[in-house]
């Protein structure tokens, strides 16, 4: 569908599937499309009419939040309107962030090490790991393709379908977006999702006395790039575990409910700029000081090997640039027991690392020493 005379194209909703946990959701059904290769390809609405739409399947989805708040779509990709819309009632809080990938400048993608599918569902999950970290359910993802005009629509179709899956494995839909050509292929994506009022998740609520926990592991998903970057194949298993944080992102949704519904977590952050990083950000946002206790930290087997091969202390991985998206939080301290017993009880993983302090910055504990955290965290220039 052409929009006046800007000759872009948008579409609407992919599919979606349900979320356990907090709230709740009604599945959708889709399919996997397998495009034929075409000379030249498909333009832009043979490319809806013959790829998107197929991929979308049934439309409906519904999300009912702990206060009894709903949300539910009304126009879809059937429709092919100008944008997606839902039907929101009750008390609720709309959540909404955006991200961009850089699509061949990707690194392990330019060296072979991710595909279409992986950099598409990328896109979807980094997106959706922001309205995570808020407490939300995830709704949608708005997402923007760009691509050469000669890629094959069979590359096309993965891409679309990455994202697709993406979304859906977190509980939400590819809601719509805008496709067109360019020089390389471009994407970028906005995602969106509900809380409820007293349940928003932020970076500014940590306080003095609480505990600092982390959902997983951290330096997965950087030891990866490392090891690419030094001429290691990281596609063999032995390193299969830190390709996974890239081609398959898992936002931390029941972590998430689980969190916002609990009065005795009051700060969040994902890891998408490292642990590091976030540990930082908590402390200058909620302008308090927070302290990592080196024995707590959850270290992979995979991680320690890649330090080994890299030369590196295994800490620059655990807490650098390393987009594994995981959540940090803050729990009050008479309390992580009971949340803790909650999560074991719910089979999530949850890691007690340090403590809240009055003061500023971050540090690390070593034994009876306190340092600089070691690591670089992301920095987008």
């Amino acid at each position: 569908m052409r929009l006046g005379g800007s000759g872009k194209t948008r579409y609407l909703p992919s599919d979606y599937a349900a979320m356990g946990g907090w709230g709740r959701h009604r599945r959708s059904h889709a399919v996997t499309v397998h495009a034929l290769a075409t000379d030249p390809p498909l333009d832009e609405p043979s490319k809806i009419a013959k790829i998107i739409v197929p991929a979308t399947g049934s439309e409906e989805s519904s999300t009912i939040l702990a206060n009894g708040a709903t949300a539910e779509l009304l126009l879809g990709v059937v429709a092919q309107d100008d944008c997606a819309a839902f039907s929101l009632s009750g008390d609720q809080i709309l959540v909404a962030g955006s991200d961009y990938v850089r699509g061949p400048k990707f690194s392990l993608y330019e060296k072979g090490f991710l595909s279409n599918y992986d950099i598409g569902w990328y896109l979807a999950g980094a997106n959706i790991s922001d309205v995570v970290a808020m407490g939300a359910i995830p709704l949608g993802v708005l997402s923007v393709v760009r691509y050469p005009k000669d890629l094959r629509d069979d590359d096309f179709a993965e891409l679309i379908e990455g994202i697709r899956d993406g979304a859906r494995a977190a509980g939400a839909l590819n809601v719509g977006g805008d496709i067109g050509s360019a020089e390389r292929i471009i994407l970028s994506a906005s995602a969106f999702g509900i809380v409820e009022p007293g349940n928003l998740l932020t970076r500014t609520a940590a306080r003095p006395g609480q505990v600092l926990c982390v959902s997983g592991p951290t330096g997965l998903a950087g030891s990866a790039m490392k090891l690419a970057n030094d001429g290691v194949d990281v596609s063999g298993a032995e390193y299969a575990a830190l390709l996974a944080k890239w081609q398959r992102v898992t936002p931390r949704t029941r972590h998430s409910r689980a969190f916002a519904c609990n009065p005795a977590v009051t700060a969040c952050i994902d890891t998408s700029d490292g642990l590091k990083g976030a540990v930082e950000t908590i402390a200058h946002a909620s302008e308090v000081s927070v302290v990592v206790d080196e024995s707590l930290l959850p270290i992979d087997e995979s991680v320690r090997l890649a330090a080994g091969h890299l030369n590196c202390d295994v800490l620059e991985l655990v807490f650098g640039d390393s987009v594994d998206f995981e959540l940090v939080v803050t729990v009050d301290a008479d309390a992580i027991d009971s949340v803790s017993s909650e999560f074991a009880r719910s089979c999530l993983p949850l890691y007690v690392i340090g403590r809240v302090e009055s003061g500023s910055g971050a540090t690390l504990r070593r034994g009876l020493t306190t340092t600089d955290i070691p690591g670089a965290s992301w920095r987008h220039t």
